[in-house]
């Protein structure tokens, strides 16, 4: 049996974290408890996720011994570890000062100095103290149970060559039964296996293991956008599928994410009235930040945060429809409650039935934050992410651990979810030489 001994920012990333470590044993400092307990009276998501832990450890203590261990229903074992001044002793002098991160460490040493070889196991997800603890001979390692590696991130399209015939079958009757281990809504091209210019594009469907035509989008395009590569037309097809949920879309700067979600979402909301309202939001950074440090209301206070959102808005408007009679501006759309900009912060405890809900920079988000978000949605609602992982401000989270990373992986191959990774940036020239060079 392994010990792992857990920092406090492990827990206030993951306030389920010490379930995650199966049937070992989980050793949480008092050091960690005390720390936990500044954060409790925090509005934020850092605050309710201490709370919870607080309550969590409560519960256990109503009915055993923290010191001497509590059985998990993992058959694990949780245990509060006490600090002693002598322990302190044990570090090298530089790490001798009276430090709430130098106590949980020296406990993490005392528990390894009296336990077998390699079965202690110091996690935190704080760089430095892991540095720390590897320099004085510890097993240090983050907390990898939200990880994804974004190298191996699921793309959400695949490749297959097939005979030209079968191509040919599928463009005469839109449907072709398939062999493979594809996921649900997973874009496929098929290829001519004589011909690799031969080619077609359609959607898995796992119910009938067969690859369907994308659906057709206008041919004025979708409030004036066209697609314009392989990976928009199969983004185009999830964003317009109303049996498609979950929709996440991940790619660098300029790739069309985010501009191809909102017109998607207008055309379904402004034209179609398949929804009640477009509701747009994205990262007050960090989640939970108060906005009461800007002037004026709500929507002033967002404007600043909300400003690309309103950019690419203001660019599907300046389009016209084939009469030559220009779109409705975005100030109209709001004013008829079809669009509406909506901060994350008070997001907690509502239901959104009927909406089109698109989440934008979600790659700032925690796992438990877009938990928060995608179990908000009521009947009838669509929550598209998009995001890119290599763009992350906030400092808690990284390209593998991020909330947009973590849904794509869990949710792949859901019947009502889809993913489309788009690689290709088409703002400008200049934008995809920067997103590649710098």
């Amino acid at each position: 049996m392994k010990t792992y001994v857990l920092d406090t920012n492990v827990l206030l990333h993951d306030p389920q974290a010490i379930l995650k470590f199966s049937d070992n044993t989980v050793v949480l400092p008092l050091t960690v408890i005390e720390e936990i307990d500044r954060f409790k009276k925090d509005q934020s998501e850092t605050g309710r996720n201490a709370r919870q832990i607080s309550r969590m450890i409560d519960a256990f203590r109503l009915q055993y011994k923290l010191v001497e261990g509590v059985p998990l229903e993992n058959g694990g074992v949780l245990k509060v570890a006490i600090y002693k001044e002598e322990f302190l002793q044990k570090l090298p002098p530089e790490l001798r000062v009276d430090r709430g991160d130098n106590r949980i460490l020296a406990v993490a040493r005392d528990l390894q100095e009296n336990s077998p070889q390699g079965t202690v196991f110091f996690v935190t997800k704080d760089i430095n103290l892991r540095i720390k603890a590897d320099t004085i001979g510890m097993f240090a390692e983050d907390y990898q149970n939200d990880k994804v590696p974004v190298e191996d991130l699921y793309t959400g399209c695949s490749e297959i060559y097939l005979p030209k015939d079968d191509i040919d079958r599928f463009f005469e009757q839109g449907s072709l039964a398939v062999e493979g281990d594809f996921f649900a809504n997973q874009g496929l091209t098929l290829i001519d296996e004589t011909n690799i210019s031969h080619t077609a594009i359609g959607r898995y469907n796992a119910l009938s293991k067969e690859v369907v035509a994308l659906l057709k989008t206008p041919k004025e395009g979708i409030w004036g956008i066209h697609p314009r590569n392989r990976e928009q037309q199969f983004a185009f097809d999830l964003l317009l599928n109303d049996d498609v949920q979950l929709v996440s879309l991940v790619g660098k700067a300029g790739t069309g994410k985010t501009l191809i979600a909102i017109a998607a979402g207008l055309l379904k909301t402004a034209d179609e009235s398949t929804y009640n309202r477009l509701l747009v939001s994205r990262p007050v950074f960090p989640m939970g930040r108060d906005l009461g440090f800007l002037p004026g209301d709500v929507e002033e206070k967002l404007s600043p945060w909300m400003q690309p959102i309103f950019d690419n808005v203001e660019l599907l408007l300046s389009s016209y429809d084939e009469g030559g009679k220009r779109k409705r501006g975005y100030r109209e759309l709001i004013d008829l409650g079809l669009m509406e900009i909506e901060p994350l912060t008070y997001i907690r405890g509502r239901s959104i039935p009927r909406q089109y809900m698109i989440v934008d920079e979600a790659q700032n988000l925690t796992p438990h934050e877009i938990k928060t978000i995608i179990t908000r949605a009521g009947e009838g609602t669509k929550i598209v992410l998009t995001g890119d992982p290599y763009q992350i401000d906030n400092p808690y989270v990284d390209s593998a651990s991020n909330g947009l990373s973590y849904s794509v992986e869990r949710f792949k191959g859901q019947d009502i979810a889809g993913h489309m990774t788009l690689s290709k940036g088409e703002r400008s020239l200049l934008a995809e030489l920067a997103a590649n060079l710098l």
